[in-house]
């Protein structure tokens, strides 16, 4: 028994005729009649009784054609949905970030990737970058953001695209500093700094960089992310060497009533973003698209800096 024969046999129980099912399948009369009877002998059961050009079903068929309806409209069923899942209109997204970006760019991003994806569901979890990289490699998520190099304990367990950038300077519209296009660390020597805290590489890549150039790194607040160092500066009482992407997370969000200006730092602090996704487990369609389209996003906010 095969498909095609349940779907003969379905409308001929439909129609009522074979030559009617040959008129909707496309096919002879022969080939209907032929592939009946191919059912029949792999049954090992009368399905018709056959009377001249006259069918009558047996009580058989009748139990058949329940059970082929079943089969065949669920073929129809994850035939429709591997379409929609092919032109990734269809599925899920589990997506882990770092706090600066889910605040604002992340969810704004994944609102259009899905505007016209409606059986799309997702999932957007605010992680620290150690937990990101953990979860990937368990394969919690589908796609992690976050701003760690994959190690080496784990390059096995996760695939990653590293995105090379450098922080930026942010400080109150009314600084002396405002207007300044480039700021040098020279021009904030013992100025009060917001940074990161002092296990974190920005904290330690920042101290190096007034080191160089003679100025003291005064710092004032140290936060675990960013975004709250943005409240300080609006109010005035610090400058913060910052990531490309929480400052475009800003600018976003606040548009041209934002308090706050950014200027390109000198000399460079370092800084670099990883989109991941599990290695044991090839993304799906839509994770795939998905990646990619964020990569292009990402690449093009730190191109512009």
């Amino acid at each position: 028994m095969n498909l095609q024969q349940l779907t003969v046999f379905r409308d001929v129980m439909k129609t009522g005729s074979v030559s009617a099912a040959a008129r909707n399948l496309h096919r002879t009369q022969p080939a209907i009649s032929a592939s009946l009877k191919a059912l029949e002998a792999t049954l090992g059961v009368t399905l018709f009784h056959r009377e001249g050009r006259r069918l009558s079903p047996t009580p058989e068929a009748h139990y058949l054609l329940s059970e082929a309806v079943e089969i065949l409209d669920r073929l129809n069923l994850a035939s429709s949905n591997l379409s929609e899942l092919r032109n990734r209109t269809r599925g899920s997204l589990r997506i882990a970030a770092m706090p600066g970006t889910s605040a604002y760019l992340m969810p704004e991003f994944v609102s259009g990737f899905v505007a016209e994806k409606d059986d799309v569901q997702v999932a957007l979890a605010t992680r620290s970058s150690p937990q990101i990289l953990s979860m990937i490699a368990a394969q919690s998520f589908d796609v992690g953001f976050c701003d760690m190099q994959v190690d080496e304990a784990r390059r096995d367990l996760v695939n990653s695209v590293h995105i090379r950038s450098n922080c930026v300077v942010a400080f109150r519209h009314d600084h002396r500093l405002a207007g300044h296009e480039r700021v040098r660390a020279t021009d904030l020597n013992d100025e009060p700094m917001g940074t990161l805290h002092d296990g974190h590489r920005v904290y330690t890549d920042t101290e190096r960089a007034f080191r160089q150039v003679g100025a003291r790194f005064n710092v004032r607040v140290e936060a675990q992310f960013f975004m709250p160092l943005f409240h300080f500066i609006e109010a005035g009482q610090i400058c913060a060497v910052v990531d490309v992407m929480s400052a475009e997370s800003y600018r976003r969000l606040h548009g041209d009533s934002g308090q706050i200006r950014f200027a390109n730092f000198e000399p460079a602090v370092p800084f670099g973003y990883s989109i991941v996704s599990p290695k044991q487990r090839p993304p799906s369609l839509l994770a795939g698209e998905f990646a990619s389209k964020w990569e292009s996003f990402v690449r093009s906010i730190v191109d512009h800096v």
